[in-house]
């Protein structure tokens, strides 16, 4: 299992306090500000005053949390940790974090000039949404995972496995409302496309 990287940053007796409980924590934690291999930064609110740190956090593609003492949630980086913290608050917030991020990361997926978020059955465009079924969400999948055009028959056995009800003409209808709903909401009508050996995007 991969052990999560968190970079310390902040004033020295934040650093050393966090090394000195390295054994209880569920993290391997890091304070070689030039170590550029970390999942997490974790930082000391003081770590913004310090012009080398606050570079480091602004430009890092990292998960953020900032450590602080004021209760006011602060909604620039990914999570707040109030001081002070116990052991397990750390550890718990470190872990749910990064689990959520991932999570997020699985169900994202970038469609053309769109973002299709699977857990919340939503396709996005700039501030634009639509709902999709399960099926619309297969379907784009399926579409997405081939370059070439995919038949009728081909995506019937891939999204329906060939249930008795349904045929071709389930494909042409799931089809028909999806394009519908995307023109409708986004003015496009080239989403999906077919030719005389499927569809496709």
């Amino acid at each position: 299992m991969h052990i999560l990287k968190v970079l310390i940053l902040g004033p020295p007796s934040f650093i050393s306090t966090l090394n000195e409980l390295k054994t209880f924590l569920k993290f391997n934690p890091i304070s070689d500000n030039l170590n550029k291999n970390h999942d997490i930064i974790l930082f000391h609110e003081e770590a913004l005053k310090m012009s080398k740190q606050k570079e480091l956090i602004e430009k890092s593609n990292s998960i953020k949390i900032l450590a602080t003492k004021s209760k006011q949630e602060n909604n620039n980086f990914d999570a707040n940790l109030e001081l002070p913290s116990t052991l397990k608050e750390i550890n718990e917030l470190v872990e749910n974090i990064s689990a959520k991020k991932k999570f997020s990361k699985n169900s994202s997926i970038n469609i053309k000039n769109y973002l299709l978020n699977k857990n919340e059955k939503k396709l996005s465009k700039s501030k634009e949404f639509i709902i999709l079924t399960e099926k619309e969400i297969q379907l784009l999948e399926l579409f997405l995972n081939n370059k070439k055009p995919i038949s009728k028959d081909n995506i019937l056995s891939s999204v329906w496995n060939y249930s008795s009800d349904a045929d071709t003409h389930t494909v042409e209808t799931h089809i028909y409302r999806l394009r519908k709903k995307i023109a409708e909401k986004f003015m496009d009508e080239n989403f999906i496309q077919n030719n005389k050996d499927g569809y496709y995007l």
